[in-house]
């Protein structure tokens, strides 16, 4: 194992004020708490949340550590996390936990890692964090570019044109990063390559999608994934293991349209319902803007079209969580589906909480969390049966973390 890196927290002013001016606008005995914000730790942008509560009840939220710019990759971006062993009151100074360095003898803004997904094993309390990492640049002929240097402006992203290709080779396509942790995130292994294991050949891309993953009833690990077919089309499925991480097997794509970044939750007859970022909704404001929904009952090998698919839960094509809270009502086990997103169709603003009561047939608003216009991502987990948490992109401050009890979301 590698032990983590602390890096001392700024006390710079701002983050005071827009802490305080969050705390004003609590609901129901919620405070937010600033996690992150641009400029702590002499760092330009924090960005993509995940989060997850571990076997022990520690908080961990991860994210992109974009070190230079707010820019998606390729950039000098690693994935940092910070834990929290109060249930969100606190937070313990950031550790770098995924770090490319000058991997390959290129500096660190031509290897850049971004989107990572937390996933905490149910079964064995193991944590893993998902990432993907792009060594260098390929250009718009999804050609490597030869002599790359601290000083080169070459730039590609791996959604845009050829900026990731098919093959396995870090100078072919963007690569599939896989670290864990075995001590609730004291310390994080070296990462493991899973792109030869998991990437078809032919896939332009095969990537982590970002927020969090799930534990099945039966311990099977599943984490939600998308990439780009051998077309360069987008597509989102599931990455799963049976076997406690040891190995992974990717599913189908779970829709015939481009789909992006998802999250699945298991229902209560064992299947797999996978919400996705659909890009129809990105000038669609008619009736037909909502999420898309899928459903497997073999792991992402096959899928059914939800009857709610677009049209249920509209977006501004954006990220968005979902999660299952079981609890206890008297001597009864229930559940809701809690779902966040920007609830609007135009634009990525009015953060709002949604629950829904039967399998995600029909969902009710109940929180709305930020309406301002902000970048909008977010990620919920349960922290235990009384209450659950939230990671999101705030329009005032970058990472912002809320407690919320159930008794504000029950029916």
């Amino acid at each position: 194992m590698i032990r983590y890196r602390i890096l001392a927290i700024a006390l710079l002013f701002p983050f005071f004020a827009v802490a305080q001016e969050l705390q004003k606008k609590n609901y129901k005995g919620c405070t937010a708490i600033v996690v992150r914000r641009s400029g702590l730790d002499g760092v330009s942008t924090y960005r993509i949340p995940g989060l997850a509560t571990t076997t022990d009840g520690t908080l961990i939220a991860v994210y992109d550590v974009r070190h230079d710019s707010h820019k998606d990759l390729q950039g000098n971006i690693d994935i940092g996390i910070s834990r929290s062993l109060d249930k969100g009151k606190s937070w313990l100074p950031m550790q770098i936990i995924l770090d490319r360095g000058t991997w390959g003898g290129l500096p660190e803004k031509y290897n850049g890692i971004s989107d990572a997904c937390i996933l905490v094993d149910r079964k064995s309390g193991t944590i893993y964090v998902a990432a993907l990492w792009m060594h260098g640049v390929l250009d718009s002929k999804g050609k490597w570019t030869e002599g790359l240097n601290e000083h080169s402006e070459a730039w590609n992203h791996q959604w845009k044109g050829r900026g990731s290709q098919s093959g396995f080779g870090e100078k072919e396509t963007a690569q599939f990063l896989l670290t864990r942790s075995v001590d609730n995130g004291v310390t994080w292994e070296e990462p493991v390559n899973l792109t030869s294991m998991v990437k078809k050949k032919e896939w332009w891309l095969f990537a982590p999608a970002p927020g969090a993953g799930i534990t099945l009833k039966d311990g099977t690990l599943v984490f939600p994934a998308q990439g780009r077919d051998e077309r360069g089309k987008p597509f989102s499925t599931v990455l799963v293991s049976k076997d406690h991480g040891q190995s992974w097997q990717a599913g189908n794509p779970a829709v015939e349209e481009q789909t992006t970044e998802n999250m699945a939750v298991e229902l209560s007859d064992g299947s797999l319902m996978l919400n996705m970022r659909a890009n129809s909704n990105r000038n669609d404001f008619s009736d037909r803007n909502g999420r898309a929904i899928a459903i497997t009952t073999d792991l992402g090998q096959t899928w059914k079209e939800h009857p709610t698919s677009h049209h249920e839960l509209i977006e501004p094509t954006c990220m968005a969580s979902i999660i299952r809270h079981d609890y206890k009502q008297g001597n009864n086990r229930k559940s809701l589906l809690i779902f966040c997103n920007p609830a609007m169709k135009t634009e990525r603003s009015n953060l709002t909480i949604k629950v829904s009561n039967d399998e995600g047939m029909k969902w009710t608003q109940k929180i709305v969390l930020d309406q301002g216009k902000g970048r909008g991502y977010s990620c919920l987990t349960s922290i235990d049966e009384k209450s659950v948490g939230v990671l999101y992109e705030n329009s005032k401050a970058e990472l912002v973390f809320e407690r919320i009890m159930l008794k504000n979301l029950r029916f």
